[in-house]
């Protein structure tokens, strides 16, 4: 199966290139030359950059509807956790995915993985907070992005 860049890819798609579990977000594209190092390996600012391509377009295309009839809300990335788990090269294909494991009132935790070659290559776990539209307040989650939350992603309420 050819795999298409820069469009989110289906469960087939996902399971045709290697990923163990569809994931609500997957988006392909290739490394490119201006993404290596000195070694002609993938810099670490770059993954960093994928992951946040994966991210935007999961909350455009699957969270932003949830707030239609309200101001949108500021998206903050509060923290994040990188995994480097094998190298990247020059030209390599390669999957950013990103799904809701658990959730908040204003908050939301991201799982997201760099998969090529059927390989995990790189994951990341990062604290969403959502914020009023001027910053002073956190936003509260509408009841149906929570439902979809769980029901799409397979995310829990957390605890506390």
């Amino acid at each position: 199966m050819d795999l298409r860049f820069l469009t989110p890819l289906g469960p087939d798609e996902q399971r045709a290139q290697g990923l163990e579990q569809p994931k609500p977000m997957a988006l392909a594209d290739r490394v490119r030359f201006s993404e290596l190092d000195i070694l002609q390996h993938v810099n670490n600012k770059a993954y960093m950059g994928w992951f946040e391509t994966a991210r935007v377009s999961y909350f455009d295309r699957l969270c932003a509807k949830h707030f239609d009839r309200q101001s949108a809300p500021r998206t903050v990335l509060r923290n994040a956790n990188v995994h480097y788990i094998q190298e990247m090269v020059l030209d390599e294909a390669y999957i950013a995915t990103a799904r809701c494991i658990t959730f908040r009132n204003t908050s939301y935790v991201m799982e997201q993985q760099i998969w090529s070659a059927g390989r995990l290559r790189a994951t990341l776990e990062a604290v969403m907070v959502l914020r009023s539209p001027d910053g002073a307040s956190g936003y509260p989650l509408p009841g149906s992005l929570k439902r979809q939350f769980t029901t799409v992603d397979g995310a829990v309420p957390a605890e506390g």
